[in-house]
């Protein structure tokens, strides 16, 4: 890991943007991020079109019960939410934060 040269009238903040392990740290989070939010956002809209659209799908009765797919739709929003969150978390606890504490204490250090 190469030290950074300072450039004149430049904080530690865009030092740090400047290093490569910043920009490899931001390159892996979105890498996750930005799929798992196009995913999402898919599955979010294709829910609001069907509801707005597809009355007659999504007030579908499944089996003789009053759950209807819209229901089973709407309830699976918030299973996903969930799971993503859950991913997410586990992601960067076990990939993101170690490296990015690394970084910090480079940092904090003066060593960056």
């Amino acid at each position: 890991m190469a030290d950074i040269a300072e450039l004149p009238g430049e904080t530690a903040y865009q030092r740090v943007e400047r290093s490569e392990e910043f920009q490899a740290l931001r390159s892996r989070f979105r890498r996750f991020v930005f799929p798992m939010t196009a995913l999402f956002l898919v599955w979010y809209f294709a829910y609001v079109l069907l509801a707005s659209y597809a009355h007659d799908f999504m007030s579908t009765r499944i089996g003789d019960s009053s759950i209807t797919v819209g229901l089973l739709f709407g309830l699976g929003q918030f299973v996903t939410t969930f799971v993503i969150t859950m991913l997410y978390a586990r992601w960067a606890n076990n990939s993101l934060d170690p490296e990015a504490d690394a970084l910090r204490e480079r940092v904090e250090g003066g060593d960056l």
